[in-house]
């Protein structure tokens, strides 16, 4: 049973709601020409979050239907050929302890992960100043960052408090979303220093500035690093291993859409965005550019701002309406070198890791295949450091892209043999990367609509999982239990 029940008068009158959508030019005249299908569930979107609901649903024998609006499934992964007969990823990559479904689901379509380099030292670059540090841990050994660490470590308690079900019901709640992450760090961390580290690892993390996050979303997202087992933590976002970024997927993370996909065969269609969902006493018409999908539920596997922007008849709920709206989309991009090989290991024993006080890309990664046949380099650029990047130039863009990766590993990484990066801010089909945020006073005004189905009408996307938001591990647990409901629903 969906958790927002639709009146009999709001059903019969969604098919009269469709009709003015149609006479108002909401939706494109194209309609006289789209095609029908129908099916049990019509999933939107086939990014990792929508095709894991698919597959769900069709082992429980549900006909299903994706529509993506791309030409191509994945969502926020996105491998790239590179020389050699490579790839490397340019979206979501990473998975580490915790992340079980992601890693099963790889495991069922016959993707295989490998560790990320971790051998070495790290970098850091504070106050102009280069230093290194061991890669196991991974831990700092710059007094002021320890310190700073020690006292971030303290949110995993307040985290837990939070909880991942529903932070806004928390006793403190309503004082933690009126915070910042940002406050939070200037009221606690007396180190200019540390608190400028932390804005970068927030814009790694986040796409975002502490400043830009409400601490009760920040709390939410720590305990949601971990599983019903294992409480969530601050280090575990942040650490290589054991954290979120020990393992990489041989082949790439988007390989796993695609053999998914692959198996669902014709149920996925691409290239047809969806414009209007309609609910009426029979069910839910999904209108797309070439395709209308008549079926009994329709499950949303799209970022937030995506979401926003659907036609619902009737409306939604102001609620749900005005918490997808509030979501903000993370503003990152990922910059990308390659190199005749990894000089950076032997060389000068570098884990091809560190961090910068200074951007663009302020975090870096080895992001080399599992035999090291190729060096790259991959850098996260986020939140302020992203705003000033990514207006210049494209010559611009790589040079200082370079520059900061030779900062790291020396003159070598400036004369890369290839070159990318993916602006996933201005991406049309996901406007915003890693994932979605909200500012002060989103949470506790309207986060009980964060999975709360409309009718027929039910809500997947990393943004909705309970554990690991905003990770891939977070799509496939979303897409899962979107699933579930509709199966319950029946």
């Amino acid at each position: 049973m969906s958790s927002t029940l639709l009146t009999r008068r709001q059903l019969v009158g969604a098919g009269a709601a469709g009709a003015a959508l149609l006479a108002t030019g909401a939706v494109p005249a194209r309609a006289a020409r789209r095609r029908t299908r129908r099916a049990d569930v019509c999933i939107v979107g086939a990014g990792l979050s929508g095709l894991a609901a698919a597959r769900a649903l069709v082992a429980a024998d549900r006909t299903v239907v994706v529509l993506e609006a791309r030409d191509r499934v994945g969502g926020r992964t996105l491998n790239a050929s590179i020389s050699g007969g490579h790839v490397t990823e340019l979206g979501g990559e990473f998975a580490g302890p915790t992340q079980d479904r992601i890693l099963a689901l790889a495991r069922a379509v016959g993707v295989k992960t490998f560790a990320t380099y971790n051998a070495g030292s790290n970098v850091q670059i504070t106050g102009g100043v280069r230093s290194l540090y061991p890669a196991v841990p991974g831990i700092p050994t710059d007094p002021e960052i320890v310190a700073a660490l020690s006292t971030v470590l303290e949110l995993d308690a307040l985290a837990k408090q939070a909880g991942v079900a529903a932070p806004w019901k928390a006793k403190k709640a309503r004082e933690w979303d009126r915070m910042t992450l940002g406050g939070w760090f200037d009221a606690n961390i007396a180190s200019v220093k540390a608190r400028t580290i932390l804005t970068s690892a927030s814009e790694a993390i986040w796409g975002a500035d502490p400043a830009e996050l409400s601490l009760l979303y920040a709390l939410q997202y720590i305990a949601a690093a971990g599983d019903a087992k294992h409480a969530g933590s601050f280090a575990r976002l942040i650490l290589t291993s054991p954290g979120a970024q020990e393992q990489r997927f041989v082949g790439g993370s988007q390989l796993i859409s695609e053999r998914i996909a692959d198996r669902l065969g014709k149920r996925v269609v691409l290239r047809d965005p969806v414009r209007t969902i309609v609910q009426n006493a029979d069910g839910v018409n999904v209108l797309g550019d070439n395709l209308s999908v008549q079926a009994r539920h329709a499950i949303i596997a799209v970022p937030p701002a995506l979401a926003a922007r659907l036609a619902f008849a009737p409306k939604l709920p102001k609620g749900k309406a005005a918490l997808l709206k509030g979501f903000e989309g993370g503003t990152m991009a990922k910059v990308e070198a390659v190199y005749p090989s990894p000089f950076w290991r032997a060389a000068a024993g570098l884990s091809g890791q560190g961090f910068a006080d200074v951007g663009p890309a302020n975090t870096i990664f080895d992001n080399s295949p599992p035999d090291g046949s190729l060096g790259i380099l991959l850098g996260f650029v986020g939140g302020t450091s992203y705003r000033r990047w990514a207006s210049l130039p494209a010559d611009q863009r790589r040079a200082q892209a370079l520059a900061s990766f030779a900062a790291f590993v020396g003159d070598p990484a400036g004369s890369p043999s290839e070159y990318l990066e993916q602006n996933w801010a201005k991406e049309q089909w996901s406007r915003g990367c890693p994932v979605a945020h909200t500012p002060p006073g989103l949470l506790t005004k309207y986060g009980s609509w964060l999975r709360r189905s409309v009718g027929r009408v039910h809500f997947a996307g990393s943004e909705t999982s309970d554990y690991w938001i905003g990770y891939m591990d977070g799509a496939v647990r979303a897409g899962q239990r979107a699933a579930r409901e509709v199966i319950a629903a029946r």
